[in-house]
């Protein structure tokens, strides 16, 4: 019986998110568990125009498909096969919807993200997830 038969991981791009994949590919290997990992942008709207709101989001969801094809090159050059989504909100909300309606068993995060002013100015996502997630979380640094 497997402990873990789904693992959600967010990615950001950061060094500790793919510290996390690492791990997450680890545990997916030793308990045949499937694996998606995410990417969730959030446009700002503040003082932009409606068409700089929707450059940013073009560019932001660049980003994140791309964030996502590094990860899922990294996982599969592991023997991983793994899901990608990308969804755009609020980041911990996010996180925390996928894995209520994912039925994922286990979260593995980064410890820190991209940004320090961002986290500073809003709190540790990896906090927020493990205060309020329906499942185990695996901070990763």
């Amino acid at each position: 019986m497997s402990v873990f038969k789904k693992i959600l991981v967010p990615l950001d791009g950061s060094e500790n998110s793919l510290h996390a994949l690492e791990k997450a590919v680890e545990i997916a290997k030793k308990f045949d568990a499937k694996m998606t990992l995410i990417n969730i942008y959030s446009i700002s709207i503040f003082r932009l125009t409606p068409s700089q709101v929707y450059e940013s989001g073009i560019e932001l969801c660049k980003s994140g498909e791309a964030i996502l094809a590094e990860g899922e090159k990294i996982a599969k050059a592991q023997g991983v096969e793994a899901k990608k989504m990308l969804k755009e909100g609020h980041i911990v909300e996010e996180i925390l919807k996928t894995t209520k309606e994912g039925n994922f068993d286990l979260i593995v995060i980064g410890a820190k993200g991209m940004s320090k002013m961002k986290e500073i100015l809003l709190g540790s996502v990896s906090y927020e997830v493990t205060k309020h997630a329906p499942c185990p979380v695996l901070i990763v640094k």
